[in-house]
């Protein structure tokens, strides 16, 4: 006999049900046990496990979409320091924090100086005296933008975020913290003004793609933008010049043939500021390692033994001179590389 005119189940917690009701119960049953059966073969062509969780959570971190950023609501971030790529670091993440909040980034005041704990020797510089602003709103037209403080209507609208720091403050309390922001809540505020430690000490919640966007969108003014070109033209000038020597000093070489050559260089990142060496033996004491800290010989001899290095070569070395305790670093490296 088939369902319809009878029922192998007559009772249900107690109750009969009719032929209709069997109906109804046997389709549901069937199709509860092609989703037991079936759903784990699926689970691999978008069926929604523990790691297409994370993935999704992952995705909503990245901030993929290009639907706009508030240009009504604002975040305020304290002046970025320390040294120009660190800067570049600590403005992206700032970028970043906003677009998670979904506001527009208040151009935050970077730093013309260095420093090492003289606070007051510090020298603000506004961020349009070094990048360009309309260059960057445009290039990163969607995905982050930026404001003035001309920009805002009612200035006593400030929420103030007090960033947390130290060994306690991890990623996980971060995000917390973040996401918290993003809530409706908050959308009373016209300004979220973060308040606490640098940016560039905030916690990192981005893939390294995000903050590549951002560093795409920073184009340097023209005054400054001449003045790496300088550097440029140095190195170059130099190099020429070693490449004339060494070719004049050959039989049968032709003196203009390296004019027309590129002049190979190599741009060395020398850490042995009084900063960075004071940081680096208080990390290597905490980690108890001895291998994060470098003398300028032990730079030197590293870049040295570079192998496929031919001589003679430009050495081009990016130091923190103001903030130096030994000047003499362009004294002293291998034959063949002239450092600059």
């Amino acid at each position: 006999m088939g369902i319809a005119s009878n029922c192998k189940y007559p009772m249900f917690f107690g109750r009969n049900l009719n032929s209709i009701t069997c109906k109804g119960l046997a389709l549901i049953m069937i199709a509860l046990f092609l989703r037991v059966v079936l759903l784990p073969s699926f689970s691999g062509h978008g069926g929604i496990d523990k790691n297409n969780l994370d993935l999704i959570h992952s995705r909503s971190l990245s901030l993929d979409s290009d639907n706009g950023i508030r240009k009504d609501k604002f975040l305020e971030v304290p002046q970025i320091v320390w040294g120009l790529n660190n800067q570049k670091i600590a403005f992206a993440r700032a970028c970043l924090t906003a677009r998670m909040l979904n506001r527009t980034l208040l151009m935050p005041s970077l730093s013309a100086s260095l420093f090492y704990k003289e606070i007051d020797r510090l020298q603000p510089i506004s961020f349009d005296k070094v990048f360009q602003f309309d260059k960057f709103n445009a290039l990163c037209n969607g995905f982050v933008q930026l404001g003035r403080y001309s920009d805002l209507r009612n200035r006593t609208g400030v929420y103030e975020l007090q960033k947390g720091s130290g060994r306690k403050w991890t990623v996980e309390r971060d995000l917390d913290q973040l996401k918290e922001f993003s809530e409706d809540s908050f959308d009373g505020y016209e300004v979220i003004r973060i308040v606490g430690k640098n940016p560039f000490l905030w916690h990192d919640h981005w893939p390294v793609k995000d903050y590549a966007r951002v560093f795409e969108c920073l184009v340097l003014v023209d005054e400054i933008a001449k003045e790496a070109d300088k550097v440029v033209s140095k190195i170059r000038e130099v190099g020429k010049e070693m490449g004339s020597k060494s070719q004049s000093s050959q039989s049968g070489a032709d003196p203009d043939s390296s004019l027309s050559q590129p002049v190979p260089y190599v741009a060395v990142h020398m850490r042995i500021e009084i900063d960075w060496m004071i940081h680096c033996k208080k990390l290597e004491q905490r980690l108890n390692v001895s291998e994060i800290c470098s003398s300028k010989q032990e730079i030197m001899e590293r870049v040295g033994n570079i192998a496929g290095l031919k001589s003679p070569l430009v050495i081009y070395l990016a130091v923190a001179d103001s903030l130096l305790e030994d000047s003499s670093i362009l004294a002293g490296w291998k034959e063949g590389l002239l450092s600059s």
